[in-house]
């Protein structure tokens, strides 16, 4: 159970990871790049299937990562558990910085901007760079602590 469990954790950690790595470094400066009418137009359509699965992956691997935390030895321990914080801190950067955004612009017309737009880019790259950061880590350590139990 607990080796199952732990490919589990792994390959939901990895898939966090990887994903907010992959847009961080592909997407984002693509959109970034892009006119503001052409980055609604594109955010719009970007996120549909992620803004479904995201969430879930996310927290299910915050709570195998505590439920590894409880059963495992010292060391492993709280290893698994700093990894349940950082996929929790995902959740939270995500939940109160980055899917608000998402909802604005997702709102937003990209015939309705003006001199007034203030564009969002900065401030969802910062936060998502937050979020990469903390699945990365929560990532190395869930892998750390497998290696260890």
């Amino acid at each position: 159970m607990v080796e199952a469990l732990s490919v589990l954790v792994l390959t939901g950690t990895g898939l966090v990871a990887g994903v907010l790595f992959a847009v961080a470094v592909s997407v984002m400066p693509a959109l970034i790049a892009m006119t503001p009418e052409r980055y609604v137009s594109t955010h719009i359509l970007l996120g549909k299937r992620y803004d479904r699965i995201m969430p879930f992956i996310v927290t299910g691997s915050t709570a195998v990562d505590v439920g590894l935390a409880i059963r495992a030895s010292e060391g492993p321990r709280v290893l698994f558990a700093a990894a349940a914080v950082c996929m929790a801190g995902v959740a939270v950067v995500s939940q109160t910085r980055n899917v608000p955004i998402n909802r604005r612009v997702k709102r937003t017309r990209p015939e309705d901007l003006g001199p007034g737009w203030r564009d969002p880019r900065p401030a969802w790259r910062d936060w998502h760079l937050v979020r990469t950061g903390l699945a990365i880590a929560g990532c190395a350590l869930t892998a750390a602590a497998v290696v260890l139990s």
